[in-house]
């Protein structure tokens, strides 16, 4: 029995000595700020802040008339350029026929083959445009790059965008279902710690099983002095807010 209460006791001391309650702060999991590829005139914004979304859904649309007309024109110059290539491929073998039977000389069979060459190239440089203008098309609607909730919104609806400028911040995402305890820790702490170890971290009055994501490689200075980042990610159903205070538990 008194092994047994000595065991209990040098247990307890051992885990009070590498335990420990790591204050951290809240951080989002995967936070991308959005911008429109393309230039144009915002015509609609289908989100607003808080909203949960689904990868590839339609967030924000620009006005896509200019895109779309230039999507038509080179749809109705493939088709000109399907004719005339046809007619260059007929032509091309008629002369072979009256080559093989010496009715024409060789300087027409070259003409022939050079028609038809170049309005074969007319027509893929014209099924190129319109695979270009086609992804401009597709651009003027931003979709989200996968589940994540909606933390800003900076656009409006009549809003210009301009692409050759300056990248414009529209909206700003982060990852659903995920989030991040930012904790700093020594030196001596930190080396105990390896990405991918699972570590608990508390919020919201709630305990999560997460796993180190990042471990700092250079101190940053904080208040105690200079300290390691540490990123723990873990999953969250319920919907949180970046900069809430948390708990990490070291082992």
């Amino acid at each position: 029995m008194k092994n047994w209460i000595f065991l209990s006791v040098v247990m307890a001391f051992t885990q009070s000595l590498w335990a420990a309650d790591e204050p951290a702060v809240l951080q989002w999991s995967h936070r991308v700020e959005l911008s429109a590829p393309v230039s144009g005139v915002v015509r609609a914004v289908n989100v607003d802040v808080g909203d949960q979304v689904r990868k590839g859904q339609v967030l924000l649309a620009l006005d896509g008339a200019i895109y779309q007309a230039r999507v038509a024109e080179t749809q109705a110059a493939i088709t000109r350029l399907l004719a005339e290539a046809a007619e260059a491929g007929r032509d091309l073998v008629r002369v072979q026929e009256l080559y093989a039977r010496t009715v024409v000389a060789t300087a027409d069979l070259d003409q022939a083959r050079l028609r038809n060459t170049r309005a074969e190239s007319m027509l893929d440089e014209a099924r190129a445009n319109l695979r270009q203008s086609q992804k401009v098309l597709d651009d003027t609607l931003v979709r989200a790059p996968y589940d994540a909730v909606v933390i800003m919104r900076q656009v409006e609806p009549g809003m210009s965008v301009a692409s050759t400028l300056q990248a414009q911040m529209l909206l700003v995402l982060a990852k659903s279902g995920e989030m991040i305890a930012r904790v700093y820790l020594s030196a001596s702490q930190i080396e105990k710690l390896k990405v991918g170890q699972p570590l608990t971290v508390a919020a919201g009055g709630k305990n999560y099983a997460g796993k180190i994501k990042s471990l700092g490689l250079e101190p940053v200075k904080v208040k105690e002095g200079m300290a390691y980042q540490v990123d723990v990610e873990f999953p969250s159903k319920e919907q949180m807010r970046a900069g809430l205070a948390a708990v990490v538990k070291l082992p």
